[in-house]
């Protein structure tokens, strides 16, 4: 994916009883020319897919969409075995995998998993070093001795795959300055867009560390997760009265999102359901092939 293009996908639920509509939501997004597709990763929950299991198994299935754990429960997956699943489902499925990466939230679910618990500086150091570790662990090259706090390696050869695209899901001002340094994307939390406060408070914090590091800010793309209704008809408001985007008709999507990019610098949309639970296959499919491909043709015009 170039840093340019804008990207659409969607985020799926992953719980078991659940796996026949996330199977037939891929690939009919697959198949409508959908970029990416998210899964979410909480391995304490015992009704929820392995987020990793899920999306190799998906991208077997599919033939060009990519694949994104929205984020990567990090403290339970260590960062050199990371770089190796990355790397071989990138390898398998011809570069289609995005590595989301996150701190760490749920620190008590994490710690009953038998995972050490991280101070909240200490989950941000580890975060940076993984970013830097995986990084290092693919594109070939001289086997890698590497000595952070949280991560030590000794020569241990990288995979000859590229490096994947990493996108982090980084709230605090420690995580989104490491994100400036070394990632590549950011989600905003708690699904924020370009009109919240969440946004224009933390996008500088990403910028100021990028450039402060050589970076160009505009490298770093702002990927959206977006929930919201897609209805028949107009709606007299699209947002609520918190400002959080409730849906409208596909012309009022396309307006939003057109804007979002030309005139806030968004590259990337991931269509969530409005309820919070699995994806609505008819919406999916509005959203594939009506306002996707809308959006695209307004901004083509509107950067012309």
């Amino acid at each position: 994916m170039s840093i340019q293009e804008v990207v659409f996908g969607f985020g799926a639920h992953s719980g078991i009883d659940d796996v026949p509509e996330l199977l037939r939501a891929a690939q009919q997004a697959d198949r409508d020319g959908l970029d990416i597709f998210s899964l979410s990763d909480h391995p304490y929950v015992g009704d929820r897919l392995d987020a990793y299991a899920s999306v190799g198994f998906i991208l077997g299935r599919t033939r060009r969409i990519s694949g994104l754990v929205n984020v990567t429960n990090l403290p339970t997956r260590p960062a050199p075995m990371l770089a190796r699943t990355v790397t071989s489902l990138s390898a398998l499925s011809g570069g289609r995998i995005v590595l989301g990466m996150g701190v760490g939230g749920l620190w008590d679910r994490i710690s009953d998993m038998g995972v050490p618990r991280l101070s909240p500086g200490d989950a941000v150091d580890a975060f940076e070093e993984a970013i830097v570790l995986v990084r290092l662990l693919s594109g070939g090259g001289p086997a890698v001795t590497y000595r952070g706090r949280h991560y030590q390696v000794d020569q241990i050869e990288p995979a000859p795959v590229a490096v994947p695209d990493v996108w982090t899901g980084s709230v605090g001002p420690k995580s989104l300055a490491a994100t400036g340094r070394v990632a590549d994307g950011w989600i905003p939390g708690h699904a924020a867009d370009w009109r919240s406060e969440r946004y224009r408070v933390s996008r500088p914090v990403i910028d100021e560390a990028a450039a402060a590091v050589g970076r160009d800010p505009r490298e770093i793309r702002t990927v959206f997760n977006f929930p919201g209704r897609i209805t028949d008809r107009p709606l007299a408001a699209t947002r609520d009265h918190t400002g959080r985007w409730i849906g409208g008709s596909v012309g009022q999507w396309v307006e939003e999102l057109t804007e979002a990019v030309l005139e806030h610098g968004a590259t990337g949309f991931v269509l969530f359901s409005a309820s919070g639970g699995a994806q609505d296959v008819v919406s999916l499919g509005r959203w594939a092939s009506e306002i996707v491909p809308a959006v695209r043709e307004a901004i083509a015009k509107g950067n012309d």
